[in-house]
């Protein structure tokens, strides 16, 4: 007889997380509350600007990564080779989606096309603040429109989501650059073509890298660090990128953008302009990013569709650290509207009938499932952040009547079974 021990209990794998509802048993946990907020903010922000969601599988080939980025990004994926034989991986990004949807569809929809998605994301990499090796991410884009009007849109849904979560212009700001005008500086100062991306990587890593190793780098391009730097001291906004701060202006946002060259995107695709958002007081990583990636659907559909497009994420890690950090987690209770209290167990089968039809006219509705001391379910209701309770009593001509209490004014009235307080 063969007998299966464990040593010690089972613990999630590290950089992924646990949601559990409030209250948190532990602060290391996430917050399933929290979350859902979050995904209901994006989503009704995303519905109000015309975005429809779509969504993709969570298991893609490993080639459709690989065709955007190099094989160095295998390094980084969570791949394996399927029992199908098939080379796959779990996405780590969910713009190639995207584009091969797009690709295969695209004359079913008018354009331009605007989609969001709030899928989760893998990558197998070191685990650090704001970043781990899942997270779920809103993903928003326009498909078909090449005029700076849908870079505006897209950034004008940025500043409105973040907007809706409480945060301020003297919270976040958007960092508004041009993978063109980097493209321009690179042709005039006599840049070799085949090394342009390994240049814009290297501008890419300024704020992280060391002055001295990207000074190197820079010069062995044929750049110096002075050149680089005033470049990005003037900020002189391109024709597109003016054409962008104006259609902002009308909107009367132009407080939360800024043209900032230092801001370049490392993703390869990108190609016009490009965006980041980050908090003012810089505690945090990017609270989102994003550009104009017009070659992809072409390059992903084997030349098949040219499409222009542009998008951006937005993590839940670090959008939820900031929310925390700024005291704008909202009341995360049980969200019950009533919670009927039965004192007396000969009309529990009449409390069902009322906890059945409360539920059905749309109300959050609780009760206890076995016998429990009348002051222990009124704890739980207070705790849970109830509305009201309300207990049903017979009275001593044998008429039940029901008692509601409305627990934020601590008011109490008596009404007929069949009767609600804000029916009256």
């Amino acid at each position: 007889m063969r007998v299966c021990a464990m040593s010690k209990a089972f613990e999630r794998l590290p950089g992924f997380r646990d949601f559990y509802p409030e209250p948190l048993p532990h602060p290391e946990v996430a917050s399933a509350d929290l979350r859902r907020h979050i995904f209901d903010t994006w989503r009704e922000v995303a519905r109000r600007y015309g975005f429809r969601e779509y969504d993709g599988p969570p298991l893609e080939p490993l080639e459709l990564y690989t065709a955007k980025s190099g094989a160095e990004i295998v390094g980084q994926l969570y791949h394996f080779v399927d029992k199908g034989g098939r080379e796959v991986a779990l996405r780590p990004e969910m713009t190639p989606t995207l584009a091969r949807m797009a690709a295969a569809y695209h004359r079913a929809y008018k354009k331009p096309v605007k989609w969001f998605a709030i899928p989760q994301l893998f990558r197998y990499e070191r685990q650090q603040k704001g970043r781990l090796r899942e997270h779920f991410q809103f993903n928003a884009d326009l498909i078909g429109e090449a005029d700076p009007a849908a870079d505006a849109e897209l950034i004008a849904l940025l500043i409105d989501t973040l907007r809706a979560f409480g945060l301020t212009a003297q919270d976040f700001v958007i960092r508004l650059s041009s993978r063109n005008a980097w493209r321009d500086f690179y042709a005039r100062g006599g840049g070799a073509p085949e090394r342009e991306y390994e240049f814009f990587q290297v501008i890419d890593k300024l704020e992280r890298e060391t002055p001295e190793n990207s000074a190197a780098r820079l010069q062995a391009l044929g750049f110096s660090m002075e050149q680089v730097r005033d470049f990005i001291q003037r900020g002189e906004p391109t024709p597109e990128l003016q054409g962008i701060l104006d259609n902002l202006r009308a909107r009367e946002l132009t407080d939360f953008v800024q043209v900032d060259y230092a801001v370049i995107r490392g993703l390869a695709y990108y190609t016009g302009p490009v965006f980041e958002a980050f908090d003012r007081q810089g505690e945090f990583r990017a609270i989102a990013g994003g550009g104009r990636y017009d070659n992809l659907i072409h390059l992903l559909s084997g030349g098949k569709v040219d499409l222009p497009a542009l998008g951006f994420g937005m993590g839940d890690v670090v959008l939820a650290e900031l929310l925390k950090a700024r005291k704008l987690v909202p009341s995360l209770n049980a969200g019950l509207d009533v919670v009927c209290v039965i004192e007396d167990e000969s009309l529990r089968p009449a409390t069902l009938a009322l906890v059945q039809a409360l539920r059905q006219a749309g109300k959050v509705v609780d009760y206890s499932l076995t016998p429990a001391k009348p002051d222990k379910q009124l704890k739980r209701a207070t705790e849970a952040g109830a509305e009201y309770t309300v207990t049903l009593r017979r009275n001593d001509a044998g008429e039940v009547t029901a008692h509601w209490k409305h627990l934020p004014s601590r008011t109490e009235r008596t009404l007929p079974a069949g009767q609600w307080p804000w029916q009256s």
